[in-house]
Formats: structure tokens, sequence, C-alpha cells
């Protein structure tokens, strides 16, 4: 399984607000089938192969495009462990009790 996290940046486009490309990409993300969540500065999709990643990283950043933007900036991070199957999922689970709480 891939773990992957895809920023795509709109360039040229009018105005501060981003999210009417935004929302294109992540149209896409959905109807590729791959889960995936949404956040603050990106989003990260669990995928089957790399192949799959690149899919869907290609057809997000293609909508971009394809709402107005002149020029996109696409980044792409991936994850991929040949010793264990892990999802997402598994890695938000685990994760608050791997933190350490501080207090003063």
């Amino acid at each position: 399984m891939i773990i992957a996290e895809l920023k795509i940046v709109p360039l040229g486009v009018s105005g501060t607000s981003l999210s009417s490309y935004v929302s294109k990409a992540v149209k896409e993300i959905k109807n590729s089938g791959v889960e995936y969540q949404v956040h603050a500065t990106g989003t990260v999709i669990e995928a089957p192969s790399v192949e799959k990643v690149l899919k869907v990283t290609r057809k997000a950043h293609k909508a971009v495009l394809e709402a107005g933007a002149p020029r996109a900036i696409t980044t792409l991070t991936f994850d991929e462990r040949t010793d264990k199957e892990e999802k997402m999922s598994d890695r938000v689970k685990k994760s608050p009790s791997k933190i350490v709480k501080i207090h003063l």
C-alpha cells in the first residue's frame, strides 16, 4: 500500500482564495476511488501502487489547470513499505499513543 501526500498550488490566479481550484482537484481524487484525507495544506491518499498514485496525481493536477489556473505546481511525497501492510487509518490510530505530552 502506498500512502502519499499531494499538494497542488495554482499560480497566476486572481485573488488569494484557492478553494475553487482545490475543490476540482479533490473531486478528481474522490472519483478515482482511492482513500483520501484532505487537510489544511494538502491531501493524503492511499493507493495500491505507485502507478495509481501517479495517475490520480496527474488527474488532480490537470483539473486545476482546466479550472482556469494558468500554472500549477504539484508536489508529491509517497511512502511505500514492503515489510508490512499499513493504511492511513492505522497510522492515525497509533500516533496519539506515541506523542509525548509536555507539562509546564
